[in-house]
């Protein structure tokens, strides 16, 4: 050590070692200079503690004294090359070095070259760097990123794979050599290929952590070309070079699959629902004379069926019965329910039963099923009289829109849902203008859980106002509705029901005749019977009208009491003639003896007329029948209704 301060090393050129020594010992990292012989001629206190030599043992002694055996032989041919082509050579310049301590410990090193230049001829500086730390934590890393379950894809900032585990080789069908270096891209199917730069760009620019099942459908591309479903989770990586960007890939094919069988197989059962649920609620059959339109929509959420139902039902003699209902609950046990109630009001509307008394028998229905709440409203319209019988059981308010165009409430008294028990349903007879809109309507269209039901009634309201004053069409103006109440029709968490109909004016062939409770009404009525169907042209119907009418108006005056009117009614197809007195007791058909003058009424109207019914009225009880009119008939519709003279006509 003091002879190479003063003198040169026996064997060596002579190398001045203090203007260096400053320089040598305040690097970092361990300093061997070497001459282009490769023999060592400077060292630093920290090659003596890196390499485990005193300094006096590697001075003068070839370079290859610290270099592994095992690369010993390919060593001075590298040297001499680098001495040929002689360039700075920085560190981590992606070669696998090791250097060897004096106890024959290998480690791994990083190496930086500096060519230097002296009066004596070449030197090469070497400053030599222990990485076994690091090389240690990259195994680790390495370890984890084997030992992860999904592959793992390491790329930089410009989409270079840069470090890929066998994961990813199994999944994709690369060899890892195939991978490292190429755009990741190579891993994407060639029709996302245009625009994955750019999302990838957008990754990188606002790095953050994206979980898997992020809500993305991506898929992989295998090397033999089969696409595959995957989910990817991505984190960025902050290093000395850059942003690197993690893909943990999982293959989701599994999964996608059995995902598309459950889905299948819930859409089979919803669609089994879903019938089974409009079988039940049945499909109301279109009425002539009144414009109606409605919508239903089962909940898209859930099970998908639920117990809303509505109905329109001809009454005769021109009455129509609307029904509105809905099954608190949700499944098939509130569809079953619905298609009970449903059957029974309709059978129970047929009947001519008044809005409170049909209430009533439905209150009793559904009392005895255990657990349910039905809300119901039932109304029934008089187009003659333009009169409306309603009865509400708890349900939502029915708006009307009149022909100038103001939407309000109908002011009828709600009670308590069906099911309650013991609670009276009152009804409320109302005057409606002709070409007057009812909307009448179930929760799931106004009711949503972050906003009050009264605002949305009255947001119903303005849309019914704004769509029947843009249009006349019901059909166009449900669709308005449904579009501003209902921003994303297909995520319905309720079912939704609307009905909308249009009050129709009174008919102008309609005639109306008060005759007393006596005898001589009956042939007064015959001949006011003859008369009007003469100015209707409707001579062929005259015989069978004429004694169907004498039978309902031989038992009004036998067994009943005035009030007693005959009323006429003409629509496109059908004559209708109704007699009403002032008894509640309905007649019903019983078999007369052989020998009996009497009891045959009610068979002949079976045997003669298209239709017959009875109603309950507000004075007693209306009888009627329908007969088709005749096609020549038919055809003079339009002189008839043209003609104001048939609506006056009448004994009174």
């Amino acid at each position: 050590m003091e002879q190479a301060e003063d003198s040169t090393h026996p064997g060596t050129n002579s190398v001045p070692e203090e203007p260096f020594r400053a320089l040598l010992e305040a690097a970092p990292d361990a300093m061997v200079i070497v001459d282009d012989d490769g023999v060592i001629r400077l060292v630093n206190a920290q090659t003596e503690t890196l390499f485990g030599y005193p300094r006096d043992e590697l001075l003068g002694r070839p370079v290859e004294v610290l270099v592994p055996q095992r690369f010993r032989e390919q060593h001075p041919r590298h040297r001499l090359s680098y001495s040929a082509n002689q360039q700075v050579r920085p560190m981590g310049a992606n070669l696998e070095l090791y250097g060897l301590r004096r106890d024959g410990a290998e480690f791994p090193v990083e190496i930086s070259l500096s060519p230097l230049q002296t009066p004596d001829g070449l030197l090469i500086s070497a400053a030599v760097r222990d990485v076994s730390e690091r090389k240690a934590a990259e195994a680790r890393f390495r370890a984890l990123l084997e030992a992860a379950p999904d592959a793992i894809v390491i790329v930089d900032d410009c989409g270079t794979i840069q470090l890929v585990n066998a994961q990813t080789e199994a999944l994709f069908g690369y060899q890892r050599e195939e991978l490292l270096g190429h755009r990741v891209e190579i891993l994407v199917p060639q029709r996302f290929h245009h625009y994955h730069p750019s999302h990838r760009s957008g990754y990188v620019d606002n790095r953050r952590v994206r979980p898997m099942g992020a809500g993305l459908d991506l898929y992989g591309l295998r090397k033999d070309g089969v696409e595959f479903p995957v989910e990817i989770s991505l984190s960025p990586l902050e290093t000395p070079d850059g942003t690197l960007v993690s893909a943990a890939i999982r293959d989701v094919s599994e999964r996608k699959a059995a995902e598309a069988q459950l889905a299948e197989l819930y859409e089979q059962q919803r669609h089994v629902a879903l019938t089974l649920q409009r079988s039940l609620m049945g499909s109301p059959a279109p009425l002539p004379a009144m414009d109606t339109s409605s919508r239903y929509f089962p909940a898209r959420q859930g099970p998908g069926v639920g117990g809303d139902w509505f109905d329109l039902i001809a009454l005769g003699g021109g009455r129509v019965g609307v029904l509105m209902g809905d099954v608190m609950g949700r499944g098939l046990e509130a569809a079953a329910v619905m298609g009970q109630l449903r059957s029974a009001s309709h059978a129970l509307a047929k009947t001519g039963m008044p809005p409170w008394q049909l209430m009533r028998a439905l209150d009793a229905v559904v009392s005895e099923l255990p657990d349910q709440l039905v809300t119901c409203c039932y109304l029934i319209l008089d187009p003659d009289d333009s009169a409306l019988t309603v009865c509400s059981a708890g349900h939502l308010p029915v708006l009307l829109v009149y022909p100038a165009g103001q939407v309000s409430r109908l002011p009828v008294p709600v009670s308590v849902p069906l099911g309650v028990g013991e609670v009276p349903h009152q009804e409320s007879r109302l005057t409606v203008p002709p070409a007057s809109v009812l909307a009448l309507y179930t929760d799931g269209l106004v009711e949503t859980p972050t906003s009050d039901i009264e605002e949305q009634i009255d947001a119903l309201a303005i849309a019914l106002e704004k769509a029947t004053a843009e249009t006349p069409c019901l059909e166009t103006a449900a669709d308005s509705i449904l579009a501003a109440l209902l921003p994303v029709p297909q995520d319905y968490a309720d079912d939704v029901t609307l009905l909308l109909a249009r009050i129709p004016p009174a008919p102008v062939t309609a005639v109306s005749a008060r005759l007393p409770a006596q005898p001589v009404s009956v042939g007064d009525g015959r001949r006011f019977l003859h008369r009007a169907l003469q100015e209707w042209a409707c001579d062929d119907l005259t015989d069978t009208a004429c004694l169907l009418a004498s039978e309902l108006l031989t038992n009004s005056v036998r067994h009943a009491c005035d009030p007693l009117r005959l009323r006429l009614r003409r629509t496109r197809d059908e004559l209708h003639v109704e007699v009403c007195d002032g008894s509640p007791v309905l007649p019903h058909a019983r078999a007369a003896a052989p020998d009996e003058e009497s009891g045959r009424g009610l068979a002949l109207l079976d045997q003669l007329a298209a239709t017959w019914g009875t109603l309950p009225t507000q004075e007693g009880k209306a009888v009627w029948f329908s007969l088709p009119l005749p096609t020549s008939a038919q055809l003079k519709q339009g002189d008839l209704t043209a003609n104001p003279k048939t609506r006056k006509s009448g004994l009174t």
